[in-house]
């Protein structure tokens, strides 16, 4: 027993997330797509049939631990690379030890961390013995790898996304750290269930985050007669943010979003930008406030703005390549410019209107004028008979029919005279009264 007490308190000189560093599959958490039961990955894994691939995804879902339980796994002599500390000299000298294991009819597999902070001459130093076979190359990056990984080394490797981890797998990370010896389970931590949830929503996704935090708020917890007492003040103390924490399935996370996307309607910046800090500070994910402001840009501003899209695209992109804190200040850019913009909801109003059309005449067939004509008996069937081709017209416009007979004459986008929409609306009563005419001609 002395032996295991010595274990364990080497153990505890380590950071709770490396302490706590799955060894195998069944423990790992998350990415079910990749490794449950069944899944392509984890019979590769299970057979030792690795071949070079890149482990892509955001920090903290287990892409180093994922590399580490193939190193126990696998018959390979298992190398493990640093990008940040290593250069071509060191590559090389890899390289060289990896092609005598070969020779002698031994695999090498060669982990590569942060793959997309080596340049193109340190990668191409990969691909010759990549092709040779001589290793097997496995790279973890947080970064695009069609962007940070040479086309030539990308092609031989196959590339696996690993997800941001959800909140019930983080929350039964944090429920095993507090029971299992190698986290706090011979301290006695009493910690109620809703706080642990609670450090999963902040985390993010991150598992290594969330551990840390709760690491944090045990060391800085009450001392009792039994243990270990976290309560909410604890947790609040070691996220820095009080009373700003909340559910994201919870009732305050829709009324945060409501307030930012109202507040833009109404042209409000400076209550967006707040409503905006809110819930960044409150730890919600960039992407979601992203994903909002991008519906808000053609719901609420359309054509009166087309840029307002484009700026809202830019913003969800910069907010997925640099992540939190950088990227508050793109969000803050974007709401900005949607609140400034002239609004209008036509777009939103005429979807609407064909929707319910759509649904309550499902039937309506296509007009035989707009309809394709593939094979010989749909061209007897008049499929397409009296078809014209916009661009041969000079005006480029003809009065050729394409809404159903029942829906002849239905308008679904009505534009209004705001911003740049004046001039599409003015555009739009041209063409109508053009095709009018034509047809009171013929």
């Amino acid at each position: 027993m002395a032996e295991q007490g010595t274990l364990f308190e080497n153990l505890d000189t380590l950071p709770l997330a490396a302490r706590l560093r799955p060894q195998t599959l069944e423990e790992f958490c998350g990415q079910k797509h990749l490794l449950g039961e069944g899944k392509v990955l984890r019979r590769l894994i299970e057979g030792d049939r690795i071949s070079s691939m890149i482990f892509w995804g955001p920090p903290g879902v287990g892409k180093t631990t994922l590399a580490r339980i193939i190193a126990h796994r696998t018959r390979a002599t298992f190398i493990d690379f640093s990008a940040v500390t290593s250069g071509i000299k060191e590559i090389k000298q890899v390289m060289e030890q990896a092609e005598k294991n070969r020779r002698f009819g031994a695999k090498t597999i060669l982990f590569v961390d942060e793959i997309h902070r080596f340049n193109k001459a340190q990668q191409d130093a990969f691909l010759p013995y990549v092709e040779k076979g001589s290793i097997i190359l496995i790279g973890a990056t947080t970064e695009n790898p069609s962007f940070e990984v040479n086309g030539a080394l990308l092609s031989r490797c196959k590339v696996f996304v690993l997800q941001a981890l959800g909140t019930e797998d983080l929350l039964g990370l944090l429920r095993r750290a507090v029971t299992d010896e190698r986290g706090f389970g011979r301290q006695n931590v009493e910690i109620p269930d809703e706080l642990l949830e609670t450090i999963a929503v902040f985390s993010n996704g991150d598992a290594r985050a969330a551990l840390s935090t709760l690491e944090m708020a045990v060391l800085n917890g009450e001392q009792t007669e039994s243990g270990i007492r976290v309560t909410k003040e604890t947790i609040e103390q070691c996220t820095s943010k009080r009373s700003l924490l909340y559910d994201k399935k919870g009732e305050e996370h829709y009324n945060l979003i409501s307030a930012l996307h109202k507040s833009m309607r109404n042209s409000d910046p400076d209550a967006a930008i707040y409503w905006l800090a809110r819930m960044l500070e409150a730890g919600e994910d960039p992407l979601y406030i992203a994903r909002r402001v991008t519906r808000f840009a053609s719901e609420d501003v359309g054509l009166a703005d087309p840029r307002a899209l484009e700026v809202a695209v830019a913003a969800y992109h910069a907010c997925h390549f640099i992540g939190m804190p950088e990227c508050s200040v793109h969000l803050t850019q974007a709401v900005v410019y949607m609140s400034m913009a002239p609004k209008s909801n036509a777009l939103y109003v005429g979807y609407g209107m064909a929707k319910k059309d759509a649904l309550n005449m499902l039937a309506e067939p296509v007009p035989l004028v707009i309809r394709n004509a593939p094979t010989k008996l749909m061209k007897e069937l008049d499929y397409g008979k009296g078809y014209r081709y916009a661009h041969d017209a000079p005006e480029k416009l003809t009065d050729m029919q394409c809404l159903p007979d029942s829906l002849l004459g239905k308008e679904y986008y009505v534009p209004t005279e705001e911003g740049v929409e004046a001039k599409y609306k003015t555009r739009l009563e041209q063409i109508k009264a053009w095709k009018k005419a034509q047809s009171e001609e013929d």
